[in-house]
């Protein structure tokens, strides 16, 4: 159990440091090539369009490999593109390796949690799933962190080898540690039955809203993110490299509200916590419009924190809501919160480029709205179901 519970951290750190390896370096980047905010943050949005289309296809062919065949090519794929990326000789090259690195990463979450809930009971899981989500955020914390730290002394190039380095030490846990599986049974590939399952839950009227609210709380944490790096290196704040990828830290908010994801949900719940995630973002935008440095840190720790208390209930929903193959649920769920990670990565890129924070911040607000009204339809709908079933009575 305990090295089933430190290799899904190792990979789950190796992961996400690679995944947003390049988010704190846009700056350095747009200078190094010559170019537009938005242009350069297609390559943190290349790697999540990379895992979002390849996170269904990979979690099918799991069934017929094996979940952890399937997670070790991921992973050394992905680290053998690590070691490329930073020597890339121009923005384009740099895009397409991203891209390609995203694909082989979407191994990770298509087959680590199915093979956690074939190798352990029901309670043994709940705290692996608990560490290999921990493992998440600290690569994608750490990994900013040492990115921005690493460019400001060497150049982003060396930064980018830096982070390769911290998730080869996470695979090498990963690789050392996991036991073969002993509960896998391989079935054959049945694309036109997955098809079949795939169009089943996109009637799903209930998934449908969770998919759209996943996505679109995605879309505004990754455009705050991806502008924000610019934002703390120009005036008037004016920071460097390391200490703007230090703010990264706050991602250890996001840890603390999703594990409070219950506590709330029993409280409020499932849509009332939603509506105080929500909240706690909106609140964190305007906020973020001081010209304060401590009241745009304040912002920034409203927005993780309602980030991931909104992302965490949706995410929960969708197993509860799928009425079959919850798996393949959950994967539309991933594919939907990566798309608005890259939708959110460029545009909030393109709309700083085009109206400063502001910008951003409008554009950020526009998803939030949509958000909530489709939180709020969800509310109506069922006060109206309770009425009727009241009158029927």
């Amino acid at each position: 159990m305990r090295r089933i519970n430190a290799a899904l951290f190792g990979i789950g750190l190796a992961t996400f440091a690679m995944l947003f390896a390049t988010q704190p370096l846009l700056p350095e980047l747009a200078a190094a090539f010559d170019s537009r905010p938005d242009h350069v943050s297609w390559t943190v949005s290349g790697a999540t369009v990379g895992l979002a289309l390849a996170v269904l296809p990979l979690s099918l062919v799991s069934e017929r490999v094996g979940r952890r065949r399937m997670m070790t090519i991921g992973v050394l794929v992905a680290l053998a593109l690590a070691c490329l990326i930073p020597f890339a000789p121009g923005l384009a090259s740099l895009t397409a390796l991203r891209v390609l690195q995203g694909a082989a990463l979407a191994a990770i979450p298509a087959s680590a949690v199915a093979y956690l809930s074939e190798e352990l009971d029901k309670r043994a899981m709940v705290g692996a799933v608990g560490l290999f989500i921990a493992g998440n955020s600290v690569g994608g914390m750490s990994g900013r962190i040492l990115a921005g730290w690493t460019s400001e002394a060497l150049g982003w190039r060396a930064a980018l080898l830096a982070v390769a380095g911290l998730a080869a030490i996470g695979a090498a846990l990963y690789l050392v540690l996991l036991p073969a599986a002993r509960n896998f049974t391989p079935t054959p590939l049945r694309p036109r039955e997955a098809l079949g399952t795939v169009a089943h839950h996109l009637r799903n009227t209930l998934l449908l809203r969770l998919y759209a609210i996943g996505m679109l709380l995605m879309t505004a944490f990754s455009a705050v993110y991806t502008a924000v790096a610019f934002r703390l290196t120009e005036d008037p704040f004016g920071l460097s490299a390391g200490v703007a990828g230090t703010v990264f830290v706050i991602y250890l908010v996001g840890t603390c509200s999703s594990s409070m994801t219950g506590v709330t949900v029993t409280r409020l719940g499932r849509r009332g916590a939603l509506y105080v995630g929500i909240g706690a973002i909106t609140a964190g935008l305007v906020l973020s419009l001081s010209q304060n440095l401590t009241l745009l840190l304040l912002a920034l720790v409203l927005i993780t924190g309602g980030f991931f208390l909104g992302h965490a209930v949706a995410s929960a929903a969708v197993g509860r809501a799928a009425t079959r193959a919850r798996a393949q649920a959950s994967a539309l769920y991933t594919v939907t919160y990566y798309g608005g990670a890259s939708a959110g990565g460029v545009l909030g890129a393109l709309t700083y480029h085009k109206a400063h924070w502001e910008g951003t911040v409008a554009f950020a607000l526009v998803a939030l709205v949509t958000a909530a009204g489709v939180t709020l339809y969800a509310t109506l709908r069922s006060h109206s179901a309770q009425r009727l079933a009241a009158a029927s009575h």
